[in-house]
C-alpha cells in the first residue's frame, strides 16, 4: 500500500515539478519579492519603509492552477541611535501556496533582520549589509481527496471507505534560517547592488511518510541589479538571479526601460520590459510608478515542453509596492527599492 501511496505522489511531482516539497516557490517578478530572494535586502531600501505583495497563478488551463501569493512590510529602525552611515533593518514575509485544487497547501512565515553600513565617497555611496532570518512554515495534503484502490467498489469509488495507508500523516511544522549579505553602489544616476543568500541552513526534516532522512535542502542565491538614466526622460533597469536547491536549479535575466510620464520629476514612470527564465518561459513585463506606488503585471509564454500540450498553461503574476514619502535625495530612483 505504500508503494501505491508514493506512486500517487510522484504523479504530483512530475506533472508540479514546482511544488515539490524539496524546492521553494519561485516567481517571474524576483526583484518585486526581495525578502524571498535574500535576507540582506530587508529595509535595503531609498524610503523608510516597503510594503509588497505578490500574487501568482501558474499553469491555468491543462491543470488546476498552482497559485502562489506574499505580503511582506520592511522597515528602517532605531535611526535616531545609530550612526548616520548605519541601517538596521528589520522585516516579515507572509506566503502561500496552493496547489491542485487546495489537495496541496503550503504557509510560510519569516522574520528578518539586516545591518547595513555606508562608506562614502566624491562620486557616491558603497554600502555593505548582512542579513539573517527565520522560518515557519506548515504544509499540508487534503489525503480525504484523494481515490485508493482499496476505494473500489466494483460500481465506482466510495471516498467514505478507509484508504487502507496507515502511513499517512502530514508533515509537521518546520523551522528554518537563512542568511545572506549584499555590497551596493548608488550615486544620482546610477544604481548597483550585488548579493548571495542561502536559506534553510539547517536542513529542516520534511515528509509525508515518515522518513527521519527526508530534509529539505538549503536554496542558494546570487542576484544583481544595474540601473541607469539613459537621458532625462529615460531609466533602464536590468537584473539577474541564479537559484539552486537540491537538484534543480536556474536563472533569469532581463531589463525594463522606464519613461517619465510627467514634467514635473520621476514620481510617475511606465515601465516595459523582457525577461528569460531559463529553460522554461520569455516573461513580457508592463509595470507603471505612480508617487509611492509601483505596479507590475507578467505573463509567461511558455518555452518548456508544456508549450506543446493541446491546452496550453497561462501564467500571470501581479505585484504591488507601497513605500514611504521620505525618498531620499541625490540618488536614482531605484524601481524596485
Amino acid at each position: 500500500m505504500k508503494q501505491d501511496l508514493i506512486r500517487k505522489v510522484a504523479v504530483l511531482w512530475l506533472f508540479f515539478p514546482c511544488i515539490a516539497w524539496a524546492q521553494d516557490p519561485s516567481f517571474s517578478q524576483f526583484f518585486s519579492s526581495p525578502l524571498n530572494i535574500n535576507p540582506a535586502l530587508t529595509a535595503n531600501i531609498d524610503t523608510k519603509w516597503r510594503m509588497v505583495t505578490n500574487f501568482r497563478s501558474q499553469w491555468i488551463g491543462p491543470a488546476a492552477p498552482y497559485s502562489t501569493g506574499t505580503i511582506s512590510y520592511d522597515t528602517k529602525v532605531m535611526k535616531d541611535k545609530l550612526p548616520e552611515t548605519s541601517v538596521l533593518g528589520l522585516g516579515g514575509m507572509l506566503m502561500y501556496d496552493y496547489a491542485q485544487a487546495g489537495i496541496h497547501q503550503s504557509v510560510y512565515g519569516s522574520l528578518n533582520v539586516s545591518y547595513n553600513i555606508t562608506l562614502s565617497d566624491a562620486n557616491g555611496d558603497h554600502r555593505l549589509g548582512i542579513g539573517v532570518g527565520g522560518i515557519v512554515a506548515n504544509k499540508h495534503i487534503a489525503f480525504h481527496r484523494l481515490i485508493y484502490p482499496e476505494q473500489f467498489t466494483g460500481n465506482g469509488f466510495d471516498t467514505n471507505l478507509p484508504s487502507g495507508e496507515a502511513a499517512l500523516s502530514n508533515m509537521r511544522p518546520y523551522y528554518s534560517t537563512s542568511a545572506g549579505g549584499t555590497y551596493s553602489y548608488t550615486n544620482d544616476r546610477t544604481n548597483f547592488d550585488m548579493g548571495i543568500a542561502v536559506f534553510h541552513l539547517n536542513q529542516p526534516k520534511q515528509t509525508v511518510l515518515d522518513d527521519p532522512n527526508k530534509y529539505l535542502a538549503m536554496r542558494k542565491v546570487v542576484h544583481a541589479n544595474f540601473e541607469t538614466y539613459l537621458n532625462d526622460n529615460m531609466l533602464i533597469n536590468t537584473n539577474g538571479i541564479y537559484q539552486e536547491q537540491s537538484k534543480a536549479s536556474y536563472f533569469s535575466v532581463g531589463g525594463a526601460l522606464g519613461f517619465f510620464i510627467n514634467e514635473t520629476g520621476e514620481d510617475q514612470v511606465l515601465y516595459t520590459g523582457v525577461w528569460y527564465w531559463s529553460k522554461n518561459a520569455i516573461i513580457p513585463y508592463i509595470g507603471l510608478r505612480y508617487k509611492t506606488w509601483q505596479f507590475g503585471l507578467t505573463y509567461d509564454i511558455t518555452i518548456s515542453k508544456l508549450s506543446q500540450a493541446a491546452q496550453k498553461p497561462k501564467t500571470f503574476e501581479l505585484s504591488f509596492i507601497l513605500r514611504g514619502d521620505d525618498h531620499k535625495d541625490g540618488v536614482i530612483w531605484c524601481p524596485w527599492k
